[in-house]
């Protein structure tokens, strides 16, 4: 319908609104921007690192978490399809003597974060690099290195050759005590719409007591000595948290191959903001009152 308003002559305005949009990407695939999308929200994590593995005695270092990085006002284009790239966790092994496996890369929007280091295995006792160093095995060793702005470096060994907690990517990971070094605990964001935290290192063996605990964020945890009433085993990082995995060895009893446990897969997480828009005519009257009300300006 048309309004004749002064002699202006143009079809009725009706606002179009377009909620918040927020998309979880827990495997690679594409966003395509809402209609009226200019600029977005993003949070992108790697795959965390395994947890070192080791057959025979000594604990392993927990596994690094996924590099972390969010980005507020990203300039992008209405209505246009980008790839979105969600990296895998590091791989169980017990492969030595080279630190566990590194977790998967994860880029959006021009942005890429590393995979976490894997934990230090048996002989090879220092941490892998990543995006969160992963933590040291328990005769001796350094944590592995993190990237900045993406993680923290492993936790180094310490006495009663316990291992270190991998790295978090808001802190170093735990060292090697009389129990295994805990891993640090990773960012907590509320890009989903809830606070949450994403990218804990994983916890690190045992050799003589208690597994450390994984990180908030998913890190997994250390396996305890074999000799320890009701031992617990080693767990992974949690999928789509980019947590490191928890650590084994520790005393593993004879026959059991004594693999480190997988990191947990990254995710990316993009929010468009709501827009609100019209077309068409504006009556004279709503521009007068828009005018009036300093919503409209010559600027």
């Amino acid at each position: 319908m048309a309004n004749i308003n002064g002699g202006v002559i143009g079809v009725d305005n009706e606002p179009v609104v377009v909620a918040e949009q927020i998309t979880t990407f827990n495997s690679s695939g594409t966003l395509t921007t809402q209609p009226h999308t200019t600029s977005l929200d993003f949070l992108v994590v790697a795959g965390g690192g395994a947890g070192g593995g080791n057959p025979n005695g000594n604990g392993c270092g927990g596994g690094g978490a996924g590099g972390l990085i969010e980005t507020t006002g990203h300039p992008v284009s209405p209505n246009s399809p980008y790839p979105i790239v969600v990296g895998g966790g590091g791989a169980a092994s017990n492969v030595q003597p080279v630190p566990a496996p590194q977790g998967s890369n994860s880029s959006a929007f021009g942005t890429t974060t590393t995979g976490g280091g894997g934990g230090g295995n048996r002989f090879t006792n220092v941490g892998g690099a990543g995006g969160s160093g992963g933590g040291a095995h328990g005769l001796q060793g350094s944590g592995g290195p993190g990237i900045p702005g993406q993680g923290f470096d492993g936790g180094p060994n310490g006495p009663n050759r316990s291992a270190g907690g991998g790295g978090g990517s808001s802190a170093v990971g735990g060292s090697g005590g009389p129990s295994g070094g805990t891993g640090a605990n990773g960012t907590q964001t509320s890009i989903s719409g809830s606070a949450t935290y994403y990218a804990g290192g994983g916890g690190g063996a045992s050799s003589f007591a208690v597994g450390g605990s994984g990180g908030s964020g998913g890190g997994g945890t250390g396996a305890s000595y074999s000799d320890q009433p009701g031992r617990t085993p080693a767990t992974g990082g949690t999928a789509n948290t980019g947590g490191g995995g928890g650590g084994w060895g520790g005393g593993a009893p004879v026959g059991l191959p004594g693999y480190g446990t997988a990191g947990g897969s990254g995710v990316v997480i993009v929010k468009e903001e709501g827009t609100a828009s019209a077309s068409g005519m504006w009556d004279m009257n709503a521009v007068y009152e828009n005018v009036k009300a300093g919503n409209w300006t010559n600027a």
